[in-house]
């Protein structure tokens, strides 16, 4: 208190009279001892910054401590998950010696043989392959950090599994055998010869050798990047997959007498294995990784760069921004990478409302609510954000809307650009043309307002477009006439389709629709194929992955969800983006060559998923 350090002053004062000297107390004339309340301030001050410097350094060094401790913590978590998973491992190739030892223990009950047995003329060859093949099995476990001391305390365990009780009862270990070939001798209580020991070692060693590159593989995968589970205890369900699929690795062990189908079992089981990872690679799980936090308002529509980690968004808040996802920054809130934008494209006089990219990544274009379509070139993936802007980089405004540009998709096969438009035409465009218009549709707006376009990717000569009457309509771009009109409508009426989109590999065409559903129609009947409700609430986006094994929608129930385009069942839902002005996700985007998903959503974020 001020009391306790004036007190302690005064007394300091009184021993000498400035703190730390050492020199004695000087009389004034009237015998005081120069002691005065401006000195006592300043020596409590002086006390008080001197405590406060001591105490940010011990704050310092306590939070550095507190990192090594996590750190080392991590660092001895890892090494406990690499212990287990080897000692996993390990149990696993015991159960197969143990599958080997019951299968030959049933061909000697069938086939025992007499001491005065003629020994096989191939024995030698058999001593020298089990002798590499021991060799061999060695090395594969030390590649997996079994070291020889560990191997020796295997050993006793692996003799039990064969059968045999001890060492020392039962002749010289195996290491000795294969120079000095031991008598062979029938066992009365159920014990397997010594020449048997040696098929059946051998044969085992032989399927490992085969068997080399998959048991060299199986510590690697486990210990690389494992995808995220929404279950209460993900380990143990991991332990339990990977068990069963090692096991069922191993079934080859006991198909066939004396060695025979070993091999159709082999490739059977590195079939299904391959079959395996196709599966798992469909049941991927996605999780989020990058947050992109630079716009002021709604992101209406993204696109990815065909060959890069680049995503390029839209606003409401007028602009375009570009993206470098290889760029990026751990955020301080929350596990997901920030990543700042590397160029801003300004020219719109309004929100921006659509976008798209040419397919080699060197120009892109948008469409705003000024009714204009834009024309930009690609700037460097590596510009300073901070350059001077470069007025080149808009190449050229396509004009011809009357109002707002809903909708932009570009034709890889005719490098031609669609709009459409809420003035209820479509436009069809060759960006590189001085004239650059080249046809127009509904231009009497007989079928209503077009809500969304695409080129039909079976067939590059058709568009297909939605309109908010519930039409879906085929268009010829030859003839510019309807070449087919899809049924969409349901028993009560026509329902607004917010998104249109056409399945890379089969001509169907996919709808998303303002009543929660989402349907397939048949390009060639103009038929429903398959109908679902797939989300709780409208659904306004949707996109395929470029191989057509994925479909991903988005919606207003904030919910991002993944569907499998065989099947059409939902794989996965990712709750991304939290709702405005009863708004949530506007736009889906898949990446064409690199495992990215996007989602834009009225929260101005975008989000991306790996």
């Amino acid at each position: 208190t001020l009391s306790g350090a004036m007190a302690a002053a005064a007394t300091a004062a009184t021993a000498g009279a400035v703190p730390g000297s050492s020199q004695p107390p000087q009389e004034t004339q009237d015998g005081d001892s120069g002691l005065t309340l401006p000195g006592i301030l300043h020596f409590i001050q002086y006390e008080w910054g001197r405590f406060q410097a001591e105490k940010y350094r011990w704050e310092a060094e306590r939070d550095e401590l507190r990192a090594q401790v996590a750190f080392l913590q991590g660092e001895r978590k890892g090494q406990e998950n690499m212990k287990q998973d080897l000692v996993r491992r390990i149990k696993m190739l015991e159960y197969a010696l143990k599958q080997e030892r019951s299968k030959y223990q049933k061909l000697k009950m069938g086939n025992e043989q007499s001491p005065g047995d003629k020994k096989s003329d191939s024995e030698p060859a058999n001593q020298m392959s089990w002798k590499e093949g021991r060799q061999l099995l060695r090395k594969y476990l030390e590649e997996v950090g079994y070291s020889d001391t560990i191997l020796d305390m295997r050993s006793k365990r692996v003799r039990s599994l064969l059968g045999r009780s001890s060492p020392e009862s039962n002749g010289p270990p195996p290491s000795e055998s294969c120079n000095e070939p031991e008598p062979r001798a029938v066992s009365c209580k159920g014990l397997i010869s010594d020449e048997i020991e040696r098929k059946m070692i051998c044969k085992v060693l032989t399927m490992t050798e085969k068997w080399g590159l998959v048991i060299r593989c199986l510590v690697p995968a486990q210990m690389s990047s494992e995808p995220m589970t929404t279950d209460l205890d993900p380990e143990d369900e991991e332990d339990e997959d990977d068990s069963e699929d090692a096991l069922s690795e191993f079934d080859f062990l006991g198909s066939g007498e004396d060695g025979e189908g070993a091999g159709e079992s082999y490739l059977s089981v590195l079939g299904s294995h391959q079959m395996q990872d196709n599966r798992d690679e469909f049941k991927k799980t996605w999780n989020p990784r990058f947050t992109l936090r630079s716009h002021f308002d709604a992101i209406r529509a993204l696109t990815f760069h065909p060959n890069q980690a680049v995503l390029l968004t839209a606003s409401e808040d007028g602009t375009l921004k570009l993206w470098n996802l290889n760029k990026a920054m751990h955020s301080k809130k929350n596990a997901a990478l920030d990543v700042e934008p590397i160029y801003t494209f300004r020219a719109h006089c309004g929100p921006v409302l659509s976008l798209t990219m040419s397919e080699d990544g060197e120009s892109c274009y948008s469409g705003g609510l000024d009714g204009t379509v834009r024309c930009w070139k690609m700037p460097d993936l590596n510009v300073d954000p901070y350059d001077n802007y470069d007025p080149s980089i808009e190449s050229s405004v396509l004009t011809g809307h009357e109002d707002s540009v809903w909708g932009l998709t570009y034709s890889t096969a005719h490098h031609r650009l669609a709009s459409c438009s809420a003035d209820g035409t479509i436009h069809i465009w060759d960006p590189q043309n001085s004239s650059p218009c080249v046809s127009v549709f509904n231009k009497e707006r007989e079928h209503g307002t077009p809500t969304s376009v695409a080129f039909v990717a079976t067939d590059p000569n058709q568009v297909v477009a939605s309109f908010d009457g519930g039409e879906t309509l085929l268009f010829d771009l030859n003839t510019e006439q309807i070449v087919i009109a899809l049924e969409t409508q349901t028993k009560d009426g026509s329902q607004l389709i917010n998104r249109v989109a056409s399945h890379p590999a089969e001509p169907v065409s996919i709808t998303a629709h303002e009543d929660r559903t989402i349907r397939f129609l048949d390009n060639k009947t103009g038929k429903v194929v398959h109908s679902m409700v797939a989300h709780l609430d409208a659904v306004t986006c949707l996109t395929t992955d470029p191989k057509g094994t994925y479909l991903v929608s988005g919606s207003h129930d904030c919910s991002v969800r993944l569907w499998m385009l065989d099947n059409r069942t939902c794989v996965q839902e990712i709750t991304a983006h939290r709702k405005k002005h009863d708004e949530a996700i506007h736009d889906v985007a898949f990446h064409s060559s690199q495992p990215f998903i996007a989602s834009a959503g009225a929260d101005a974020l975008a989000k991306i998923f790996v």
